[in-house]
């Protein structure tokens, strides 16, 4: 048996790297699932509609045509010219293929972007509640993580501007700004944009527009930052097939944005990976090319769910919660129902949740530490991976659980 003398000693850096907890709760849930209990998901944001045929037989067809070897380290020129066709349609800009890098999924794209212009010590600000893969690749990598909030608008969720702006120094470099919010499905209005954009051209910032939602959407037309006058040129989109095809397991994503920068994360990929998969990329041109049904049988789907579940989370005692227009994810207020329960602990409250009724959910505590000033609770529901009568039965016992 191998014993080891000495403890390995790690980077320093390990220390400031964090976690994506959801995927705790993932397994929070699988464990008291094994025991025989019903679970009704709504933790993770994982879809459980099929990946279109169409997409799947140009995955295999491409494979079969010997699409397994190395590609092009920035991707296949034909899906680079396609997704910035596509991009400069719903964006109004003028990329070119130049201006497009192929990666693994989303996530590298928030990586290679602070690899590319962050120095140590520079301040970036970022959304808190967020998606927790921010936090924790600035700390990482040596940054300083400024956190801004939301407020309670009256349909949505609002940009606390407020805590952006009194947090800007001649150290702040960077601003990751993620409309279509996870976990709050906040969606900026124009004149939160123009004031985004404002500050971020007095104040030189370099900005990572996360646009993992900006097509998960049943009303309404998506605006993005890159989009308004002067951003293009200073702005990163993140764009991933993962939420808009249902291939979140592909792995495929993109980095968009100004060609300098797409060229560094470009040679990023050269030291990372080396390219992404190949047959994966004839997939993702079929998505784009091919027939568009299925995409929006599933917002149809998306949307239904939706509907019932909000519906039901109003109707209980102690809860609000806004029907957004985009992404998949309820964030619902929960303060009255903890109090009506005797909670005044979120994580004892989900536990609780989930051991008498079978409903695992995420909370405010897993997108990051609650600001300073925060009072109210709340929880993060996605429906993305949950059919709708398990909705309807899952929350029925989220209700008869709070007003029993």
């Amino acid at each position: 048996m191998f014993v080891r003398e000495k403890i390995m000693r790690l980077a320093d850096r390990i220390e400031r790297l964090g976690s994506e907890t959801a995927f705790t709760v993932s397994a929070e849930a699988a464990a008291f699932a094994s025991e025989g209990n019903t679970v009704y998901p709504f933790h993770l944001g994982d879809i459980n509609i099929m990946t279109p045929a169409n997409i799947m037989d140009a995955a295999e067809r491409a494979m079969r045509e010997g699409k397994t070897r190395y590609c092009p380290n920035a991707g296949i020129p034909r899906l680079r010219e396609l997704l910035a066709e596509n991009v400069n349609r719903s964006h109004g800009i003028n990329y070119t293929m130049e201006n497009v890098s192929i990666q693994p999924g989303g996530k590298p794209v928030i990586n290679k972007f602070l690899l590319a212009l962050m120095n140590t010590g520079d301040e970036v600000l970022y959304p808190n509640p967020g998606f927790p893969i921010y936090e924790s690749q600035i700390a990482f990598q040596g940054g300083k993580a400024l956190p801004y909030g939301y407020v309670e608008g009256k349909e949505t969720f609002t940009l606390d501007m407020d805590a952006i702006e009194r947090q800007l120094t001649p150290r702040t470099k960077l601003l990751i700004f993620n409309d279509w919010q996870n976990p709050t499905s906040a969606e900026c209005s124009l004149q939160e944009l123009e004031k985004l954009s404002e500050l971020a051209i007095k104040h030189d910032l370099y900005v990572l527009c996360d646009e993992a939602y900006y097509d998960v959407r049943y009303e309404g037309k998506s605006i993005s930052l890159a989009s308004l006058p002067g951003m293009a040129e200073r702005c990163v989109i993140l764009y991933t097939f993962s939420k808009k095809f249902a291939m979140t397991g592909w792995r495929l994503g993109a980095a968009i944005g100004p060609q300098d920068i797409i060229d560094v994360i470009t040679r990023l990929n050269v030291n990372d990976e080396s390219c992404t998969n190949h047959f994966v990329q004839y997939a993702a041109m079929e998505g784009l090319t091919g027939d568009q049904a299925p995409v929006r049988k599933m917002l149809d789907i998306f949307k239904a769910r939706r509907d019932v579940a909000v519906d039901i989370l109003n109707s209980i005692e102690g809860v609000r919660c806004f029907r957004p227009n985009v992404t998949f994810y309820l964030y619902p207020n929960i303060t009255g129902a903890m109090k009506r329960k005797g909670f005044d602990d979120l994580e004892a409250f989900r536990k609780a949740l989930l051991h008498e009724t079978g409903v695992s959910v995420c909370t405010r505590l897993h997108f990051g530490h609650p600001l300073e000033g925060e009072k109210d609770c709340y929880l993060r529901l996605a429906y993305s991976g949950i059919d709708i009568e398990d909705i309807r039965e899952g929350l029925g016992r989220f209700k008869a659980f709070v007003e029993g």
